[in-house]
Formats: C-alpha cells, sequence, structure tokens
C-alpha cells in the first residue's frame, strides 16, 4: 500500500488493521489470555500485498520482563515478554519458516521473499516489491514514547520533560532488569530493521511501513499520540541518516492512531491500580501458538523452580533461534570458521548489521543503552555436518558441556 493511499484512507486504516487484529486474536484459546480483572498489552505484525490485503502474520501479548538475577548464560529462558518483543520474536519465527519454504520447494511463487544480489555476488532475500510490513499495539510502547502523555500535574510534567528522548530501563517489581524499554527498541528497528543480526546473514534490511497504536482512553486527541510516536521512534533517530551505509537507512514509517481497545487492554492512568496478565501469548502464520510465563520466560505450566529442560523452553528463546540458524545456515551453505560459534560471535560476524548497531547505539541519546553482560549471550549450539540432525549440544564458550538431548528443530 503507497503511503498516499494510506494517508487517504487514514479514518479507516486504524480500525481496519485494529479489526483484523483483535479478530485473530479472539479466534485463539483462552489460554494465556487475561482473566477477571486482568489486562495485558496486545501487538500485531501485519503484512500488505499489492492488492491492499492486508493480514495478521506475528501477534503477542505480555508485560513481563526477567530481572537481572534470573537471567541464564544458555539463552533458554526469554528475557523480555512485553508483547511488541513477543510478537516481533514470532515474526522472526514466521521469516525463518519462509526461508526454509524457499529451500525445500526452490520458488518463490507463495513466498514473501524475493531474491537479489548482494555487494559480494551472493543472494539474500528480501520483501517482495509492493508487499509492506505493518506495526500494531493496542497502546503507546513503554519508555520514551508514552511519557507525559497524560500528566496529572505540573510536577509530574517537569519530571517527564528531563527524561524525554532518554534510553529508558524496562521495570521489574525489586529485581533490576537490563532491558532497554520497548519504545527504545522500536526507534531501533527504524535504524537496522526488524530482522535482527542472525536473519541479517538471510536478509536484507526489513523495515516497518506504518506503525498503529490503539487510542487511550483517557486522551481523545489523536493528534497527541500520533506525535508521541513520531518524535519518540522517528525523531530522535534522524541524526543518523547521513551516517548510515547501505543498506541500512534511517527508516520513516507513518504513524497512525486506532479505536481504544477492548477492556483487557485498557490500563488504568496508575499503574497500582492496574493487574496486568503474567502469561504472553505467541502466534504467528507458520503454525507457532505458545503461551510463556514472563516472569520465568518458560512455557506456560512449567515449574519457576523447576529446572530447565528442553520441553520447557519456548520457541522464542535465544537458543531455539539459534538452533533454527544453525539448521538454515547449513542449507544455504552459510560457512563458519568452526562447527561451534558462540551466539554473540554470530551476531558479530554479522558485520554490515553490527556496523549499523554499534554506530545507532553510539550517537546520542542512544549512548546510554543497557549492555548485558558479554556472558550471556556466549552459549553455542555445536552440529556436525552431514548426518543432519541427530544430536544438539549446548555449551557454554569455553566451559564443560552442560547439555546434550534431542531436540527438533523446525519450530
Amino acid at each position: 500500500m503507497e503511503e498516499s493511499q494510506l494517508e487517504l484512507d487514514e479514518k479507516q486504516w486504524g480500525p481496519m488493521v485494529a479489526d483484523k487484529v483483535f479478530s485473530l486474536y479472539k479466534s485463539l484459546p483462552k489460554k494465556g489470555k487475561p482473566q477477571g480483572r486482568e489486562v495485558t498489552v496486545l501487538s500485531a505484525f501485519l503484512l500488505s500485498s499489492p492488492s491492499q490485503d492486508t493480514e495478521v502474520i506475528a501477534l503477542g501479548t505480555g508485560t513481563k520482563c526477567i530481572g537481572r538475577s534470573k537471567l541464564t548464560h544458555s539463552g533458554n529462558i526469554v528475557n523480555d515478554s512485553h508483547a511488541e518483543i513477543i510478537a516481533r520474536r514470532a515474526l522472526l519465527r514466521f521469516f525463518y519458516a519462509e526461508i526454509q519454504c524457499l529451500n525445500d520447494n526452490n520458488g518463490f511463487q507463495n513466498s514473501i521473499f524475493e531474491s537479489e544480489l548482494d555487494g559480494s555476488g551472493g543472494i539474500k532475500y528480501k520483501i517482495r516489491a509492493g508487499w509492506k510490513l505493518h506495526l500494531y499495539i493496542s497502546q503507546l510502547p513503554c519508555g520514551d514514547a508514552s511519557l507525559c502523555l497524560v500528566p496529572s500535574s505540573i510536577g509530574e510534567h517537569e519530571g517527564c520533560s528531563e527524561l524525554i528522548g532518554l534510553v529508558q530501563r524496562k521495570p521489574g517489581r525489586g529485581d533490576t532488569t537490563l532491558s532497554v524499554s520497548c519504545s527504545d527498541k522500536i526507534a531501533r528497528w527504524n535504524v537496522v530493521g526488524v530482522q535482527g543480526a542472525l536473519l541479517s546473514y538471510f536478509l536484507r534490511p526489513v523495515y516497518l511501513h506504518s506503525v498503529t497504536v490503539g487510542r487511550s482512553p483517557y486522551v481523545s486527541e489523536d493528534v497527541c499520540l500520533v506525535k508521541q510516536l513520531k518524535r519518540s521512534l522517528f525523531e530522535r533517530v534522524t541524526p543518523l541518516s547521513n551516517e548510515l551505509i547501505k543498506p541500512f537507512e534511517v527508516n520513516k514509517p507513518i504513524f497512525s492512531a486506532a479505536p481504544v481497545p477492548p477492556k483487557e487492554f485498557q490500563h488504568s492512568e496508575t499503574a497500582q491500580a492496574t493487574l496486568t496478565c503474567g502469561y504472553s501469548v505467541c502466534w504467528n502464520k507458520s503454525g507457532l501458538h505458545e503461551v510463556v510465563l514472563g516472569t520465568t520466560g518458560r512455557k506456560q505450566g512449567t515449574s519457576s523452580k523447576g529446572a530447565v529442560y528442553p520441553s520447557t523452553e519456548s520457541f522464542l528463546c535465544k537458543k531455539r533461534l539459534l538452533e533454527t540458524f544453525i539448521s538454515l545456515r547449513h542449507e544455504c551453505k552459510i560457512r563458519c570458521s568452526s562447527n561451534e560459534v558462540s551466539y554473540r560471535e554470530l551476531k558479530d560476524r554479522a558485520e554490515e548489521y553490527s556496523l549499523a548497531s554499534k554506530l545507532f547505539k553510539g550517537r546520542p541519546p542512544f549512548r546510554n543503552w543497557l549492555l548485558k553482560p558479554v556472558n550471556l549471550e556466549n552459549f553455542s549450539i555445536i552440529h556436525n555436518e552431514g548426518n543432519y540432525p541427530s544430536a544438539t549440544h549446548v555449551t557454554f564458550k569455553g566451559d564443560r558441556l552442560v547439555d546434550c538431548f534431542k531436540l527438533m528443530l523446525g519450530q
């Protein structure tokens, strides 16, 4: 959908997007959804085709984030279970599934991707010409975009003004988190793309065409909401416009408002009065449907104090995403110097992406980006080429073997 068409249909666009997202959400089982007075946040990615058909391809809910003390060195829990991040992880799974289909069928007829030569003579995939990726969120993303939207007093407004534009840490009850806010992460997507470092081995940067956010029941002005989004998610990254090297660029999505979401997505003006659901629902078009307990980062139904077995791991955790990447790396003949390369090393070796990411984090206001300890991403997964896969070994780089088990890499 072209920008001019979206602008012309702005009044219809927000309601249409929200209707598609909530229709799909309602079709999912009750498992993991808010109960009683509980509320949550809903986010989804949609894809529009040249015929202007728009469909939901990934969806997530949630408001929880793991504290520093619960982070693991093996990548087997989901650290950030906010809706936007869950939806994005589900989107990455969808992208991997699309690439797998291309490898299996060796054709592009039904794929969202098409191929092109990169600068080194290799082939990378990109979103098909005329297809657009859209983001919906049921409320303003946490952090900078939601600052001072509804100041209850002059003092509160003055306190907010000191924080406007700065990188924000996601809140945690008693246990400090090491995750930056959703506003900061979405702003980053407008520089490096939503695909992340590992998928950049296969994909050109994938940028958002539009961001649509549900209105607050406490604020009637759409102009205020759109202004907040533009300032936080776009204007903060515009200083990078002349510094990025192709294929990266500063992306400017179209920002729009959607109707006030249903009651289970309406948060109180004061956090103390809000009872948030502890679960995160994730779904994507390629068949993923899972519920994660946001306070543990594991699948619903697992004990918070129990051992982390493969059966308790979410398909969205870094370890499972790394397994899928390695599966495709072998099939696509992407070479690495060793069969044992850590998650961190693989991210760093995505040179173009890594350079753009470092440039982003090296400029104000993102210089204060929270960096997790490097050893949290030093886990590796060993695959022997040939008979693939019979067993996967998960190790800490330079440390003892900590797990060896059979698993499936398809999802």
